[in-house]
């Protein structure tokens, strides 16, 4: 029998992990960190502001509008009407915030999920979100902006950002692996060795500095918000990755770009290694083993995604990966790994 607490709907339809995920935007902590990144807050900031001629007259849709500072954004770039929906309590707060701004006449803040929700308008122009999650799909909105797209958004429509791109490459890092991984060896004078396993499976999300990355990046995931299906959110890729220099490899990580490509001069922002500091970070996945790489040398591999059966927001992350150095074939396998190493972001 299943246990209700974990599967089941409350009153208002929301299972355990819907509730947990949409309490957990509850809290003024959150919303302060997000409000804090300006890359994040000053990036859809310009795409609107620089584009006010497009919002112009428009009837603009907030999808998980949070506090509401895109909504006002919007309303103060001209927009006709903007509703707000978000599912969590803090849009009780938002309603105060609108009013003390002298908005709440443009501004329609509506509780309830996208699927379910009733907006004042049949169609609106223009969708805005901030859906992003680390490893771009952790925890996203975007199959509910994907909702908001295929129900609500007017033929020739708009989506603010439109465009997000996932990518990976290798990491030394060493010290750190050492304190995560390798501490478990020896705790206290007792052998830990069996939560090494589990320490592994769970990637860490931490600013990585850009001289820690051994490797060039590549592509793992292109998204385009006016095409894409709920379906492409689970997905599996190739890649390959080569040396920049002699050193090792502990660790691959991840990190994605979003771009408002249909602004009169596009605005992009990255959370990469090499960009400026965002709240998303960057998502690190260690390895079992290490690989002694040299210039020029490709690491080859496979990443596979999907959302968790048991709790969708969450992720099951595999990847795979052959490291053959050159001429080798013959020669010194010591250097020769391959491996597959599973993880779990929730």
């Amino acid at each position: 029998m299943s246990n209700p607490e974990v599967t089941g709907a409350d009153e208002n339809g929301l299972t355990f992990s819907e509730r947990h995920y949409f309490s957990s935007y509850d809290h003024f902590g959150i919303h302060e960190e997000m409000l804090k990144d300006e890359t994040r807050t000053l990036s859809y900031r310009n795409a609107i502001y620089q584009n006010s001629h497009m919002f112009r007259g428009k009837v603009v849709l907030d999808v998980g509008c949070g506090t509401g500072i895109l909504s006002m954004f919007a309303a103060r770039a001209g927009a006709k009407h903007v509703i707000g929906v978000d599912m969590s309590t803090i849009i009780d707060m938002a309603k105060k915030i609108v009013e003390i701004n002298g908005l709440s006449d443009k501004i329609t803040l509506l509780k309830g999920k996208m699927e379910e929700v009733v907006l004042p308008f049949p169609k609106v122009d223009i969708i805005i979100s901030e859906w992003m999650g680390y490893f771009l799909l952790y925890e996203s909105m975007l199959d509910t902006v994907l909702v908001a797209r295929d129900k609500f958004l007017a033929p020739d429509g708009l989506i603010f950002p439109d465009k997000a791109t996932l990518h990976i490459a290798g990491i030394e890092d060493g010290e750190y692996k050492e304190e995560k991984i390798g501490f478990w060896n020896d705790v206290y004078g007792f052998n830990f060795t069996p939560f090494q396993s589990v320490a592994l499976t769970e990637p860490l999300v931490d600013t990585v500095d850009m001289k820690a990355v051994v490797t060039d990046q590549s592509t793992l995931l292109s998204l385009d918000l006016y095409t894409c299906t709920k379906e492409d959110l689970a997905f599996s890729s190739d890649f390959e990755i080569r040396a920049r220099r002699n050193d090792f490899v502990h660790a691959f990580i991840a990190w994605f770009d979003i771009e408002f490509s249909k602004c009169h001069k596009p605005i992009k922002f990255s959370t990469g290694p090499h960009a400026k500091y965002t709240h998303w970070k960057q998502t690190v996945f260690y390895t079992r083993e290490t690989l002694t790489i040299n210039y020029g040398e490709v690491i080859s591999g496979n990443l596979t995604s999907k959302p968790n059966a048991t709790n969708p927001r969450d992720l099951d992350i595999t990847i795979g990966y052959k490291f053959e150095p050159e001429g080798t074939e013959n020669e010194d396998h010591s250097r020769h790994v391959e491996g597959r190493c599973e993880y779990r972001m929730c």
